[in-house]
């Protein structure tokens, strides 16, 4: 399997779009997203590619689940390519600290198309984010993931992940268990 990170481009812009068009979405808790960023991508799509690159937060603020608005954060997406669309990961941060706000949940996410689910993109897709984490000069990249959801504590777990706490998510979020694994860099 040959998997890479590529920055999202134009290029590769309908293979993204098709996969949210067949029901996958990049944002795991807002599943409303899918259809938001097809109607960005319409509307504009060098603006909506352009978006995904945003290290320095110029972008408007970030819609949490129950609504609310916040300041974004630094953070870019890449999406993982085997000669088409498979997925994608991104990573957020807050300058001069590896601390997040109380109401981000991770420093990095990831989500898979469904019909390339079980193959490794994932694991891959992680491992090949962490060089790019390590040069932001984070000591450590922090993850969430429901305790139900078994595979990607694998993906975490095989990235050198490790469980650090069991927590309540954020009420924006709903409130539900969740668990924090930290991967040292």
């Amino acid at each position: 399997m040959t998997v890479d990170l590529i920055v999202p481009s134009l290029d590769h812009l309908p293979g993204y779009a098709d996969a949210l068009r067949r029901g996958w979405s990049p944002d795991t808790v807002r599943k409303e997203a899918a259809r938001e960023q097809l109607e960005r991508i319409a509307r504009d799509p060098a603006g909506f590619v352009a978006s995904l690159d945003d290290p320095e937060a110029r972008g408007g603020p970030i819609t949490l689940p129950d609504g609310s608005t916040v300041p974004r954060l630094p953070g870019f997406h890449r999406w993982l390519w085997d000669g088409a669309f498979c997925g994608s990961v991104n990573i957020r941060w807050q300058p001069g600290t590896a601390a997040l706000p109380a109401h981000v949940l991770g420093h990095i996410g990831y989500s898979i198309v469904p019909w390339k689910q079980g193959r490794g993109y994932a694991t891959r897709g992680l491992a090949l984010l962490l060089p790019e984490a390590r040069a932001l000069g984070l000591p450590y990249v922090e993850l969430t993931v429901d305790p139900d959801n078994l595979a990607s504590q694998r993906v975490i777990l095989a990235n050198g992940g490790r469980l650090v706490e069991r927590f309540r998510k954020a009420e924006a979020y709903g409130g539900a268990e969740s668990l924090r694994f930290r991967i040292d860099l």
